[in-house]
Order: structure tokens, then sequence, then C-alpha cells
């Protein structure tokens, strides 16, 4: 697969948009079809379900579900004879009574997840890592592909004023030029898809005048990418104080979308902001409408919210553990997934008049949430770097209980006073003795397939147990406490940061050959928000 990134990389810039338009044409017909529209117009009919509607509904896809999986599917077929022969009792067609499914399951063994009436060879396969790194197979029939997308378009499109017909831009990690590529075109056009693929890793003052006349040239109307990538085009948009084209609604999707984000995104582009949240998995998916909530998708998945130190689950309004129940990928059924995210489930109607599941937000991974000796759980951090702090961006990093490094790339404009600001800011939320480290980097790394996190935690719940402080886990005299961020060189104890880009190659940035299988690089890493 490297070799063919070699080959497409070297084609003339026609070439590449021939090539990209085939593949478009050929994803289209595996996306949509005769029944699209139809079932557009089904799902934003069920926008207006009432309560009893949805929960016979969901109680119907629910019994369906769990009785082919645990009929046809090889894994919780064994799973659940073991249990007959262990004496167990329970009824398979109660959801509570199936136990939590690990990612690291799913990945031993894909295939045993597929159900026996299905030949993988005949189905969309789609390859993710997450923001592991680790590889996770999934298989889809047609008729999911396409209940899907059209689930997508009346979500993530409709909603929002656009459809598929509009010419769009996608702002993603997929190699569509060369890293060390100094003169533009930094994107692809893909005529089948009617999408413009920008690179996310050219993004530099002295390209965004191309940026923005390939945005102008291709008429696009929206604009859809990684919430750290759009924040960055729009960055360099009002740094440049270039016009940009007005678009009708920007999309953030696969990261958290951060307020300060929203705002510079909206203020670049004149025009509202949206989330979404979703997975390749297609477990669990939501969308933010014009009120500002975050509305799940119920055909997608089933939610629960559970606590962070058991499988119970918590009360409405209180954050946990995202438990997904897939609903859609009959095929290859995913019950009790736990999608490694934190949410929590809001309350009330929203003025919106959807009577959509309130998701009352999504906190990020459960390893993007800080944890405090005395055991509370942070969430949200963004705040602390508001527009008054001249970074470009951040990555905080809880190295341990009372340690939290802070990676950030400084304006000209930024001196020591900022940093005192942002530890105070960090130490407000988190304690007096969380010890706040500075680093100055030219970029934070991303994820594997090119994702931003904000904020990345290498402490757990046991670690808060496990504390050597004894009882009420917090001994101020075993703390070291500082008024004052410590601020390292690169040459820490901990690893440089990778240049933009490194280790972003992955199978899915390869050019695309005639299977479904095949990984393009206009495809997003997340396989289905394009």
């Amino acid at each position: 697969m490297a070799d063919l990134l070699k080959i497409y990389h070297r084609l003339p810039y026609s070439a590449k948009v021939l090539v990209a338009g085939a593949r478009g044409r050929y994803l289209n017909r595996w996306r949509y079809g005769a029944e699209t529209e139809p079932m557009v117009a089904e799902f934003l009919a069920h926008d207006r379900w009432s309560d009893e509607q949805w929960r016979d509904w969901r109680e119907e896809r629910l019994a369906m579900i769990l009785r082919r999986a645990a009929a046809d599917v090889p894994y919780y077929r064994e799973q659940w004879a073991r249990r007959r022969a262990a004496g167990d009792t329970s009824s398979p067609e109660v959801l509570a009574n199936w136990p939590i499914l690990t990612k690291e399951e799913v990945r031993k063994s894909p295939r045993a997840f597929l159900a026996d009436d299905c030949d993988p060879k005949a189905m969309y396969y789609e390859h993710t890592s997450g923001t592991s790194g680790k590889p996770l197979h999934i298989w889809l029939s047609k008729a999911t592909v396409r209940e899907w997308f059209a689930l997508f378009e009346a979500r993530s499109r409709r909603w929002y004023g656009v459809s598929r017909a509009d010419r769009w831009a996608i702002l993603g990690g997929q190699l569509v030029a060369p890293v060390d590529r100094e003169r533009p075109p930094f994107w692809v056009w893909n005529s089948g898809l009617n999408q413009l693929y920008l690179s996310a890793y050219h993004l530099t003052p002295a390209n965004i005048a191309a940026y923005l006349e390939a945005l102008k040239k291709h008429e696009v109307r929206y604009l859809l990418g990684y919430p750290s990538g759009l924040y960055r085009l729009a960055q360099q948009v009002i740094e440049s104080g270039m016009p940009a084209p007005r678009l009708a609604v920007a999309i953030g999707n696969a990261e958290p979308l951060l307020d300060h984000q929203r705002a510079v995104i909206a203020a670049a582009f004149g025009c509202p902001v949206r989330e979404t949240y979703g997975m390749a998995e297609i477990a669990a998916a939501a969308g933010e409408c014009e009120m500002g909530r975050l509305h799940a998708w119920p055909e997608a998945g089933h939610i629960e919210i559970v606590s962070d130190t058991a499988d119970e689950p918590v009360p409405v309004g209180e954050a946990g553990r995202l438990i997904a129940t897939g609903l859609m990928n009959r095929d290859m059924p995913l019950v009790r997934y736990e999608t490694g995210d934190r949410a929590a489930l809001g309350e009330g109607a929203c003025a919106c008049g959807r009577t959509l599941p309130i998701l009352k937000g999504i906190e990020g991974r459960v390893d993007d949430v800080v944890i405090t000796r005395d055991g509370r759980h942070i969430g949200r951090l963004d705040p602390v770097f508001k527009a008054d702090i001249p970074i470009r961006e951040a990555q905080l990093i809880q190295e341990e209980l009372d340690l939290i490094r802070v990676l950030y790339v400084p304006t000209d404009a930024y001196t020591p006073q900022d940093g005192e600001m942002l530890a105070q800011r960090i130490r407000d939320r988190t304690g007096d003795d969380m010890r706040v480290v500075l680093e100055a980097v030219d970029a934070v790394p991303r994820t594997a397939n090119g994702k931003f996190r904000a904020v990345i935690s290498r402490v757990s719940v046991h670690d808060v147990a496990q504390d050597a402080t004894g009882p009420g886990r917090y001994c101020p005299a075993n703390t070291a406490k500082t008024s004052r961020p410590i601020t390292k060189t690169p040459t820490s104890r901990w690893p440089a940061p990778s240049p933009p880009g490194a280790g972003s190659c992955s199978t899915a940035s390869c050019p695309p050959a005639t299977r479904p299988d095949s990984p393009s690089p206009w495809r997003a890493s997340s396989g289905w928000a394009v």
C-alpha cells in the first residue's frame, strides 16, 4: 500500500482528480440508491415521534438484534452456551443480562462477531484504528451502508440546510499530498462525491491564500472535519486578514468540539458550527440541533450511561461511560459495547421540537478525563484555553495524580505571565496540589489517524485507590505544591512530540483499488463522515 501511495503522489493533479472521481462514483453506488430519499424522509419524520412510538420501535429493534446475536453470531452463541453449562438461566432477550463488550474482544476475533449467514467478501469492510492506533475490523451489508448514509444525510446535512448534492470540503488527515510538498495543490477534487479533500498537513500562513482560493474556486457550501483542523484553518484565516467564503455550516466530527474552537471557526467563515458524534462501528451517533443541543440518533444504537467504577446506570445528568448496542448493523451486532467515551444524558424537552434523546455532552474518551487525588473526574478543561492566552493549540497530559504536563504552541505574543495564568486556571479546576509543567512545542502531535486530543490521562481510578497517601487520599505533606508552572525544555524525560504528519500514513491513507475494502485518501478515517 505504501508503494501505491508513492505512485499516487507522483501522478499529475489532473490524473489524481480522475482517480478520485472514479473512486467517488464507486462509493456512491454502495452508499446511495433508489431507497435513499424515502429513508431520509422517514428519518426526518422520526424526529417528531412520540415517546410511545420511540418505545415501541426501540423494543422491537432491540429484541430482533438480541435474538439474532444469541442465535446466529458465533461469539455470542458460544458465550451463552457456556453460561447455560454453568447453570445460568438468564434470558438473552433482556439487555441487562448481557455483559459489557470491550473493544479488545472485538479486535481479537472480529470474524466471530459476524453472523453465520454473512459472506464477508460481499460486504463493505471498514478498517479503523481510532485514537488507540490498534486496528478494528467491521463488516456491513450494502443495506446497512445505505441506511447509515441516509441517516447521516438526514441528520448531518438536511438539519443544517445542505445536502449531498451540494459542493463541500472535508479537512482531514489523509495524505492527499506529500507532507513535504511546498506548493499547491494541497487538496484533491472528487467529482463523484462533490467533495474537495483538503490536506490538514499544510496549514501554514504561507499556504492559507491557496486554501481560500480552492474553497472559492470549487464553490464549497459547507465544511466538515476534525474540530482541531477546522480551528487551525480558521485561525490562519483570521490572522491573515484575507476574506473567506461565507459557508452554510461547518460541521465538526470525530473529536469533541471545544467552545473556543467553535467561536473562532464561526468568526472565520460567518456560519453556524455544529458538532456531531459517531464511530465507525455505527453503535451510537448524535448531532447538534439549531438550539445547540446534542441529540442521540436512536436508529444507530441504544445508549446506556454507566458508572466509571461499576457497570450500573448513573442518574440522568451525571457523566459516565457510554455503552452502546448497535441497532443498525444486524450482521455484526455489537451488544453493550464499551465505546471508550464518556457522556451524560440530558433532561427535559428541546426547544427545537425534536423528540430525540438529548446528550448533555460528550466529554471525550475515558482517558480524556483528568482524575484528581481526591477522586474527582474532570471532563472538560477546554475553558482554560480562553482566547486571551496567546497560544495556537495545546494538549494537557496527566502523567501522575498530581502532575499535568501541557504541550503548547505559543504565538509571538506569548509571555511567561501567560504561562502563569494558564497554570493557575488548571489548578483552579483540579486543586492547588496539582503540579503543572509547561512545554513549548512546534506542533502538538496527533494520533495515528490524525486526530487531535486535547486531554490525555495516564492515570486510572485504580491509581486513586492505591494512592500511598492512604485514607482521604490526599496528604499535603506528601505533595510537592508549587505556585509557579515548571517550564520544560525539549530535553525533558518525556518523549519528544512527533513532527506533524509523522506516523499518520497507514493503509487508510493509500490510493484506492476497486474493492469496497480498499482504503483511499478521500475517505475520512472514521469511514462514515463522507
